[in-house]
């Protein structure tokens, strides 16, 4: 698909666009995400992808803008990426054992509408322990992913399964974003 523009720095979402065929190049955005301030996870994650596809830059007459922004919710509590080591050990210790949701936001600009929408899956982790914590703190996997893992790597030990989109807890997911480009383009 000719004219996507990814307002994404994430090499996931660029691999899982590029594995299903979509044709897309990556910008930069200058949003700033603020944390605070709404009224629950899905309206966050929403709103930081429609503020992410709106801060592209440098996209061309008629570009189409594809913004994400993907949480982990345990408890109704956002779990980010971790500040530091510590802070990864301490989700990863509540993940332990307990189901979760990945939720990801995604805004499409395309001929001047703003599709918005969210895509949730529930993943269950398995019990984790302690020496596998931080044998995955030390290889460092953790410190860059929502929720401190990331199923495409070494944390897929640890689910059990998954109710809904893989692609999603990856970090896109790419079959909702195929169904929405398709309905906006006229093509379904």
């Amino acid at each position: 698909m000719a004219g996507l523009y990814l307002a994404s720095q994430s090499p996931r979402r660029t691999e899982l666009l590029t594995q299903v065929g979509i044709d897309h190049t990556v910008v930069s955005s200058s949003y700033e995400e603020p944390n605070e301030g709404y009224d629950s996870p899905i309206e966050m994650v929403k709103a930081q992808a429609l503020g992410k596809a709106r801060c592209a830059v440098g996209i061309p007459e008629g570009g189409i803008v594809l913004g994400a922004d993907t949480i982990v919710v345990l408890d109704n509590e956002v779990l980010g990426k971790p500040q530091d080591e510590a802070d990864a050990r301490r989700m990863l210790e509540r993940l332990s054992g307990r189901s979760h949701s990945v939720v990801t936001g995604v805004a499409l600009l395309i001929k001047g509408d703003e599709v918005v929408f969210h895509n949730e899956t529930k993943v269950y982790f398995k019990e984790l322990a302690p020496f596998e914590i931080e044998s995955y703190i030390a290889s460092g996997e953790p410190m860059d992913k929502a929720g401190a893992y990331g199923i495409q790597g070494k944390g897929a030990l640890w689910v059990e399964k998954i109710e809904g989109s893989y692609t999603n807890v990856v970090g896109l997911p790419v079959e909702h974003v195929y169904d929405e480009l398709c309905k906006a383009l006229g093509a379904k």
